[in-house]
């Protein structure tokens, strides 16, 4: 069995899509911080329809900030890859060819720094998931107790977290008297551009005022909304393509494709500091201001996604489109949808909601994606302040509907304390799992103790909501059900 690659590219079958750019001699532009799946099915898929288009220097070298692994993919295989658009109507597959390298941090930490400060790199972008931003997700504010942040700024020669490195190639930049570069973040933050910004400011502060302000002065931030759903890969899938990919019979290995749903939506915020490809040529949307299009989107999906992820998996889902399956779990997303989040919203003109609305709900039914819900329920701690939080105090501060915010909040809690209602172990994945399995541990069989313990934790609920007597009293509700009725029976006698 042969391995994807650049010799193998002409041989494969017709129905495949290929570069149309001489990849040989693709300069690279942009280096990309943790090129996992989600970045190679999107920003990497806009940019390489650029390139196929009208080419340039836009080129990605792609960096892991912790493990080999798809460096270990992609780079046997010259970091080409197949990008599988999944759906009830068939796959459709493309090889994408804009990255040309895969670097990995820990191992060489100059390196990617030196990379990264290279005159042709115009962007550096991110897709490092909330808590890759080192901050305090209830205040913004960067958490200098993080233990990255506490090592990049003692050595920031080998730093280890993004922002760490983001800085450490700027101050080269600024040294050297060269142009900033762009620092784009493509994650699941409210203004995460500014959150970047912020956080990246007051580590440079720490380094250098002087720095600092030329930062402020010369690099860009831009906020980004990015929407594509896009499962973690299984060996299953890989196997599956094997035979899609076959030259005169015989399979070919491709160890780091990955799979997507044929919906995608990319909206920037167009500034730049030195040039960027022609993105808006090929479905991207350059705006002044993303933050309604944000609004919607974290408020609608994701927090529909993470309240069907824990509700799912408690109830003994193992994909999104199981729940999905449940008339009682539509009844839930749908009224959640026009209530809670619904009443939060206003669209821009033009923008017709209630489509935007059922869309959602026919992708959350896509059976071709296995989108897992433990997979939507990791990180619950920096996902929850943007995904639900912060419509809950808008409702609260309206007296609007909070049920299910308050229901979403319940099994989430009900998820972080590590045992699952037949008593199996819960592999709760989440940088505050210790702190949150403690509070919870402490007030067994005690659901109000327990959501008051939880909601304390400030790094999550800040100092306010703890005070919101509604919200409590709610969240407090929902949980007792959860451990009396247990989850689905819950959901089913509230929503059926």
């Amino acid at each position: 069995m042969s391995r994807l690659n650049n010799n193998s590219l002409s041989q494969l079958p017709k129905d495949v899509a290929l570069p149309k750019y001489d990849r040989v001699h693709l300069v690279p532009g942009i280096v990309h911080l943790g090129i996992g799946a989600f970045h190679r099915a999107h920003q990497a898929f806009y940019t390489e329809a650029v390139l196929n288009q009208f080419g340039g220097d836009w080129g990605i070298i792609g960096s892991s900030l912790r493990s080999p692994s798809v460096r270990d993919q992609l780079v046997p295989q010259d970091c080409l890859y197949t990008l599988v658009e999944r759906s009830g109507d068939g796959e459709k597959l493309q090889i994408i060819g804009a990255v040309t390298d895969t670097l990995v941090g820990p191992e060489n930490p100059a390196a990617l720094v030196a990379t990264m400060a290279q005159p042709n790199i115009k962007i550096v972008s991110l897709t490092v998931t909330e808590k890759g931003y080192c901050h305090d997700p209830a205040s913004g504010n960067l958490n200098e107790n993080h233990p990255d942040i506490i090592h990049d700024l003692q050595h920031l020669d080998k730093p280890v977290s993004a922002i760490g490195f983001i800085v450490a190639a700027l101050k080269q930049r600024f040294e050297k008297n060269q142009k900033a570069f762009t620092a784009l973040s493509c994650d699941n933050l409210p203004n995460n551009g500014e959150v970047l910004e912020k956080v990246v400011l007051q580590f440079a502060q720490k380094i250098s005022p002087a720095l600092a302000s030329w930062i402020k002065s010369n690099a860009t931030f831009p906020s980004t909304m990015i929407d594509r759903i896009v499962p973690a890969t299984t060996d299953d899938d890989r196997r599956d393509i094997e035979a899609r990919l076959s030259i005169n019979g015989e399979p070919v290995r491709d160890e780091g494709m990955v799979v997507c749903e044929p919906f995608s939506q990319w909206v920037v915020e167009d500034k730049f500091a030195d040039g960027r490809p022609a993105w808006e040529k090929v479905g991207v949307l350059l705006v002044d201001d993303v933050r309604v299009f944000e609004k919607i989107k974290l408020r609608l999906l994701n927090g529909a996604h993470s309240t069907m992820a824990y509700t799912g998996y408690l109830s003994g889902f193992q994909y999104i489109s199981e729940v999905m399956e449940q008339p009682a779990f539509v009844n839930l997303v749908k009224t959640y949808m026009a209530r809670e989040a619904g009443e939060t919203i206003s669209a821009p003109a033009g923008f017709d909601i209630e489509a935007y609305k059922q869309q959602l709900r026919d992708r959350f039914s896509n059976k071709a994606l296995k989108h897992r819900t433990w997979q939507i329920a990791m990180d619950g701690s920096q996902k929850l302040p943007q995904r639900l939080l912060e419509t809950l105090r808008e409702q609260l501060a309206g007296n609007g509907n909070i049920d299910i915010l308050c229901l979403g909040v319940a099994a989430w809690i009900r998820y972080v304390s590590g045992v699952d209602e037949q008593g199996n172990a819960i592999e709760v994945s989440d940088p505050l799992a210790k702190e949150l399995r403690a509070s919870c541990d402490a007030n067994q069989g005690n659901p109000a103790g327990m959501v008051k313990a939880v909601v304390e934790i400030q790094k999550v609920f800040g100092s306010d909501l703890i005070n919101e007597a509604r919200f409590v009293a709610t969240t407090t509700q929902w949980l007792e059900r959860f451990y009396s009725k247990g989850v689905f029976n819950s959901i089913k006698d509230a929503f059926q």
